[in-house]
């Protein structure tokens, strides 16, 4: 039942500050720095709501034990000299363990990944000492990850390492775990449940692409024709096309792969309109498999997409042609990592 009514009240009126609500509010009123949800009443001032912080002289913190709540401290039979406490014990104080371990199992593109997501929410922080200060946490975690880090920031000298809250933690089991790197496992090559793209516009060879629309479906993906507008497509032969979606309402992103039409005039009539170049670049640098039929080059090339590597290599998540086979067995691959840089080159 304590469970019960506080989980109601939050599912009823549908954020974590019910209690602040008039007709639910104490009489003795409650403080807490809370600032996200609905119905809060309060309107708490400065640039923080978390403690330890610099930013408002460590304001606002935490009551303590004469103030604030505590448990009434109860003898325990096998140690008379200690008191049975509310807290955490000593291994709590071990913050860089697991992300230690957490990093050192990803593999080079997911640590690559990481230091970007690092770089790109710090360059956020507008305030230098903080920025340093995380980079400084980050060498306790990873000395390479830091390095990366400081590098987007463009700090030329790494700060000291932060001091540990415990020095001499114990050591995990392994230093490696594969289990917790997503791409250690890549699955088993099916294309079950991929939603693919299959751009159209008027002058499509409409038999062509509905072949690869039956092969993608026979597979069990989800392949959908999307075109500057939805609704019927003039075919160049006729053949009777409906556009499920429009470039503008679900752009490149949504999608698993991409299939470039056949047909002559249809890259004109595609390059007519900007969202396809966002499309095809958007495919592109979330190293998305990409079929290129015939009469669609141009469309690459208006992308400034040559089809190779960094390394100067074919691309084998770019296939031109209309090798449904081999588009099938690249989009297995899921994504095609070797292609990405940063920044993107595209």
């Amino acid at each position: 039942r304590i469970h019960s009514y506080v989980d109601t009240q939050i599912t009823r009126l549908g954020g974590p500050n019910f209690h602040e609500i008039p007709i639910n509010s104490p009489l003795a009123p409650v403080h807490n720095n809370q600032r996200d949800g609905m119905h809060r009443q309060a309107i708490p001032r400065g640039r923080v709501s978390y403690e330890p912080n610099s930013l408002a002289g460590g304001c606002p913190f935490q009551a303590g034990a004469q103030q604030g709540f505590m448990s009434v401290p109860a003898r325990i039979q096998a140690k008379e000299e200690q008191g049975k406490v509310r807290a955490k014990p000593e291994k709590f104080a071990d913050h860089y363990t697991q992300a230690t371990l957490f990093f050192e199992s990803q593999s080079p593109v997911e640590q690559a990944h990481i230091a970007a997501a690092f770089r790109f929410e710090l360059s956020k922080v507008t305030v230098p000492a903080i920025r340093e200060r995380m980079v400084a946490s980050l060498r306790n975690a990873s000395e390479a990850l830091a390095q990366q880090v400081a590098q987007g920031l463009g700090m030329a000298v790494l700060p000291d390492a932060m001091p540990r809250a415990l020095e001499n933690p114990a050591m995990p089991e392994v230093t490696k775990s594969p289990a917790l790197s997503l791409l250690a496992r890549p699955g088993d090559g099916s294309i079950k449940a991929r939603k693919i793209a299959i751009l159209v516009a008027d002058g499509v060879n409409g038999q062509s692409v509905i072949d690869v629309h039956a092969a993608l479906f026979a597979e069990g993906a989800v392949p959908r024709f999307v075109a500057p507008r939805i609704g019927p497509v003039k075919t160049a032969d006729g053949v009777a096309i409906d556009a499920d979606a429009s470039l503008e309402n679900e752009p490149g992103f949504l999608f698993d792969a991409l299939v470039l039409p056949d047909g002559e005039g249809v890259a004109d009539a595609l390059s007519a309109d900007g969202h396809t170049m966002e499309f095809i670049r958007d495919q592109h640098r979330h190293c998305k498999a990409i079929l290129v039929m015939p009469g669609s080059q141009a469309l690459m090339e208006a992308a400034g997409i040559d089809g190779t590597l960094p390394s100067g290599d074919a691309d084998p998540g770019i296939l031109m042609g209309s090798d449904v086979d081999a588009f099938i067995a690249a989009m297995g691959k899921h994504r095609h990592f070797a292609r990405e840089t940063d920044p993107p080159m595209v």
